[in-house]
């Protein structure tokens, strides 16, 4: 299947309905069909993994194309350089998150990336590399404590960035990283109990919402019982 094709299927499969839905959402591009996930998702399935032409899709420029692009890239055959660009191309929250699912996290240079993006002054770079961790926390359960303990110093520092897309990736890698086990709990907790002492409301959500969910009942008895 060609570039070519592949967004004349994106076309056909997209309508203005749901285009406006995701302008509701903040999904916003330049040029999108209207496609929704799952629809993208079955092309995807079809196509299964082609580098090259993912990279076609990605640099059509088209938001349901880079959506897929990130499906289909082959993770193994990436460097950096490559990485940066898509980073750095970015036009919205629905394209980072699914980089960072899709694509980033399955790379060998996942661990690294956090602290990569996070110095960028983008609100979706940085924002991708905060939703790294929360990405690596549900899907990496090989990973030691260590390696999310040492994310701890990234989300303090952007704490009180109160741009929306990167407050909520805050949110987000602290809620993931205190739901792997009980030990990260702990940790995850005392840590918003911390950046509730800054005289930020941003930070002040963002511990707020995260301690309310990691103290939740259902989460704490999901969590002890991983001990037995």
């Amino acid at each position: 299947m060609t570039a070519e094709e592949v967004l004349k299927r994106l076309q056909l499969l997209g309508n203005n309905k749901n285009i406006e839905s995701m302008k509701r959402f903040n999904i916003l591009s330049d040029n999108t069909f209207g496609v929704t996930v799952p629809n993208i998702r079955s092309v995807a399935k079809e196509i299964v993994i082609d580098h090259q032409l993912a990279i076609e899709l990605w640099n059509s420029g088209y938001h349901e194309a880079r959506i897929l692009a990130s499906m289909i890239v082959d993770a193994d055959a990436v460097n950096l350089k490559l990485m940066d660009q898509w980073v750095n191309e970015i036009e919205n929250w629905a394209q980072c998150d699914a980089c960072c699912t899709e694509f980033f996290q399955k790379t060998k240079y996942a661990q690294s990336l956090p602290f990569r993006w996070t110095k960028n002054r983008k609100e979706y770079v940085r924002r991708a590399g905060l939703v790294m961790v929360a990405v690596m926390a549900v899907h990496h359960k090989e990973l030691k404590d260590a390696i999310f303990e040492q994310y701890f110093s990234l989300l303090k520092q952007y704490s009180t960035d109160d741009r929306n897309f990167v407050k909520k990736g805050v949110n987000w890698a602290l809620r993931q990283i205190g739901k792997r086990n009980l030990q990260l709990n702990l940790k995850a907790i005392e840590f918003a109990k911390k950046i509730q002492e800054i005289h930020s409301s941003t930070a002040n959500w963002i511990a707020a919402d995260a301690i309310r969910e990691l103290t939740n009942k259902k989460i704490q008895k999901r969590i002890r019982k991983q001990r037995i």
